[in-house]
């Protein structure tokens, strides 16, 4: 049975190896003057007066990978969830508080919602500027564990109710959901950027749905982090076997 597997891996790895090749030699030249995705991307992304391009193809012209992308970060954080979960022979004990350097609490509080603040910009201007949902995603949610660094676990804790957090996840990925069905209820295609007019070209409000997908990614990384990190602590900081190890 084992080496059914293996025959059937390297048959698999073969045919894969051999499309990646025949798809390497139908490339552009590498330096060359053709750049025949990059040029349709771009007019693309200025067509819809979307001013980032990359925000562009992330969310309006390949909107469905990107749906694809998201899936997979919530099914990893609901992966881990389940198998951290608190077992029968666990229970949680209270966390004690531990003693802080003064220059490191003072760092944390200050910058704390400094990153916050720069975290939620990057996920506004996604649509204009570098960055976007995954990236602002990323920095609100760990700069809320600046306090952990700061103070305490518990003082985390009193801003991480986790069941908002869980509960933000499965909306934004619901909301993603929802704005391409009604794509499809309007009578065009799943994810079709057709719904909203696109505004005036680099401003918040331009873009059509961009900004809408960017934000539901932004909800979504931030808070599948947010209860990732929260269960891993909770493991280092708070489970504990009855025999007290």
């Amino acid at each position: 049975m084992s080496r059914l597997r293996l025959v059937l891996l390297a048959v698999g790895g073969a045919g894969l190896a051999a499309l990646l090749v025949a798809a390497c030699l139908d490339l552009p030249g590498f330096g060359g003057p053709s750049h025949p995705y990059g040029t349709r991307a771009v007019h693309a992304s200025l067509t819809r007066h979307t001013a980032n391009t990359i925000a562009s193809v992330n969310f309006d012209q390949r909107a469905y990978d990107t749906l694809g992308e998201m899936s997979i970060l919530f099914a990893a954080v609901l992966g881990c969830v389940v198998l951290l979960r608190q077992a029968r022979d666990e229970h949680r004990a209270q966390p004690q508080p531990a003693e802080v350097a003064r220059p490191v609490r003072r760092y944390a509080l200050i910058v704390l919602p400094v990153a916050l603040v720069t975290g939620l910009y990057v996920i506004a201007h996604g649509q204009l500027s570098p960055g976007g949902g995954f990236q602002g995603g990323v920095v609100a949610a760990t700069a809320l564990h600046l306090l952990y660094l700061g103070a305490d676990y518990r003082a985390l804790e009193r801003v991480r109710p986790l069941a908002v957090y869980e509960t933000s996840d499965a909306l934004s990925v619901s909301s993603y959901l929802v704005l391409g069905v009604a794509g499809v209820l309007a009578g065009t295609a799943f994810l079709a950027n057709t719904l909203l007019p696109y505004g005036t070209f680099n401003t918040l409000s331009s873009g059509g749905t961009v900004p809408l997908l960017n934000a539901a990614i932004g909800m979504e990384v931030a808070s599948a982090v947010v209860v990732l990190l929260a269960n891993f602590l909770d493991q280092a900081v708070e489970i504990e076997e009855e025999n007290g190890s």
